[in-house]
């Protein structure tokens, strides 16, 4: 808060330092002004630029009012700056244009209105009006479209701000609604054992063998497990969202189908799959493990068919001590696949092929719609599809169950997906990944902002070099200039009234000055020429004024 304050108030005092610079230089007493115009014009500046921020156009009435007061043209130099930068703020920082509007028509309407004062002259009125269209109105739209064009900006990064905030909610949704899918996945392999468990306990209620006590111990363990499933079924449908919910819902996939299962499944359904197993993948698999690799392998396939139809898929499957590693990379898609009968085939064997590979396809869909849902909400996994949460679903599962997921389009177009799960009892989940410190939108809008204000102050700083560079060599030719019309003092006083002189004499300066100051008296009667030279380099008053009759000094004067 208070490094804010500062901050505009350091700006405040350099804005005001730049702005008298004009009037510091022009309104001097040595170019034909006072020191009152001075005071007036600083003071009245100072005023402007402390009651800028929060009222523009009275600082740019200020202005005004300054400038009118030192010339009923409006336009002068010293507050030529002061107007276009008063009037370029009064258009970046005030939001409303009726006021700024009304304004402009009392200057004009004032313009006019101090014809008489200047005798009748109705050009200046129109000169009032120029000025203020090019010094003021000018910078007063500019300064408006840079205040829409900031909006504009701000607003677009409000937008992408809140996008990415659903995103994040969406794949956050996503996340929750894996782990309702895997607590559906262990009521499924925890129900089938508690069922396995009360079938038993059944049997030994009824086995004639046991004697009461212990078939009243087995009866009672019958009860118990079936109160077990009860409340594992209650638990699993709290944590089960909406959408899977209801009579309607899909069941899930049985417990017992394996990876080689599913890929005869696809293989059946015209999907060209080839499996690679190394080792066991089967074997003392943890039920996690198991689950989020048939889950990869499912969710890839089925990606593979609808973004990818007619490439060929690998799964792979590779077990060693400690990890299972699954991955299932496809090629890219072949587009729309023609059929028809092989050589030396007939149309009849064709065409029974095709009512078996139908027949085929059909059992396999019914299949994968008796599996646990995932068929019913696939979200894609390769880029640019739509729902695109497919794979923080994947990732989830694959972080809970201990291991890391990794995906990625390949060089030639296709798509892989590969999972390193680990086979170690009492594995624990991988720690969720961190979101950025500031989300991607934030960032891309401090770069932009950084590229926004490079941009600006190379806008600014080179015109500014440009003119300071300009103005050296303006100040160089000026000084050179003086000195060519600069006559000395020594020299000055040797001149005597009756010396023959001219105008190019080797005891006077090379150029003199093209005229009188304003303020110089008249020039005395009789005299054939008057010449008039610098007494100063840098004062344009006095000068030394010499007159000439037939050739020679006829009088000389310090003037102005």
């Amino acid at each position: 808060m208070w490094g804010g304050r500062l901050r505009e108030t350091v700006l405040d005092l350099g804005l005001w330092g730049v702005l008298v610079v004009p009037v510091l230089l022009r309104l001097d007493p040595n170019d034909g002004g006072s020191w009152g115009q001075v005071a007036m014009g600083v003071v009245g500046l100072g005023a402007g630029v402390a009651v800028c921020r929060t009222r523009p156009l009275l600082a740019l009435a200020l202005a005004v009012a300054l400038s009118l007061a030192t010339s009923p043209e409006l336009f002068t130099p010293p507050y030529a700056l002061a107007l276009v930068v008063f009037g370029y703020l009064a258009g970046r920082r005030r939001r409303h244009t009726r006021a700024a509007l009304a304004l402009f028509a009392a200057i004009a309407a004032l313009g006019f209105a101090l014809v008489p004062l200047s005798d009748g002259n109705v050009s200046q009125g129109f000169t009032v009006v120029l000025a203020l269209a090019l010094a003021v109105v000018a910078p007063w739209l500019t300064g408006r479209y840079v205040r829409q064009y900031a909006r504009l900006v701000r607003a677009g990064w409000e937008l992408a701000a809140r996008m990415e905030r659903e995103q994040a909610a969406v794949a956050d949704r996503e996340r929750l609604r894996e782990r309702s899918r895997i607590a559906g996945d262990m009521h499924d392999s925890l129900g089938h054992d508690l069922a396995l468990i009360a079938l038993r306990a059944a049997a030994l209620e009824v086995d004639p063998g046991l004697g009461a006590r212990q078939q009243a111990a087995a009866g009672e363990l019958r009860v118990a497990a079936a109160h077990a499933t009860a409340r594992l079924r209650d638990i699993i449908g709290v944590l089960r969202t909406d959408d899977e919910q209801g009579p309607d819902a899909a069941p899930t996939t049985p417990v017992a189908e394996t990876v080689e299962e599913v890929v005869e499944r696809s293989r059946a359904s015209g999907l060209s799959v080839e499996l690679t197993l190394t080792g066991r993948p089967g074997e003392d698999t943890p039920p996690m493990v198991d689950r989020a690799a048939h889950r990869l392998v499912v969710e890839s396939l089925t990606n593979a068919a609808k973004h990818a139809p007619g490439a060929p898929v690998r799964v792979a499957l590779e077990r060693t001590d400690d990890t299972l590693t699954v991955s299932v990379t496809n090629g890219p898609g072949a587009g729309t696949r023609t059929t028809g009968a092989a050589p030396g085939r007939t149309q009849a064997q064709a065409q029974t092929q095709t009512q078996t590979r139908t027949q085929a396809q059909a059992h396999a869909q019914a299949q994968m719609q008796r599996g646990d849902g995932m068929s019913r909400r696939v979200r894609a996994a390769a880029p640019g599809a739509p729902g695109g949460t497919g794979l923080v679903g994947l990732d989830e599962r694959v972080r809970l169950a201990g291991g890391r997921l990794t995906h990625g389009a390949r060089a030639d177009g296709g798509f892989a997906v590969r999972a390193v799960l680990p086979l170690v009892p009492g594995a624990t989940a991988a720690p969720s990944p961190a979101r950025p410190a500031a989300p991607a939108s934030v960032r891309e809008r401090d770069r932009a902002r950084q590229e926004v204000r490079r941009g600006l102050a190379q806008a600014i700083w080179i015109p500014l070099a440009l003119v300071a560079a300009l103005g050296v060599v303006m100040l160089v030719f000026g000084l050179w200039t003086q000195s060519r019309s600069f006559l000395d003092r020594d020299d000055y006083t040797g001149l005597r009234v009756g010396d023959p002189l001219s105008a190019d004499a080797e005891r006077l300066p090379p150029h003199p000055l093209d005229g009188p100051p304003a303020s110089a008296p008249p020039e005395p009667p009789g005299m054939d020429a008057c010449l008039y030279y610098r007494a100063a380099m840098t004062a344009s008053v006095p000068v030394y004024r010499l007159c000439l009759v037939d050739g020679r000094l006829a009088a000389k004067a310090v003037v102005g």
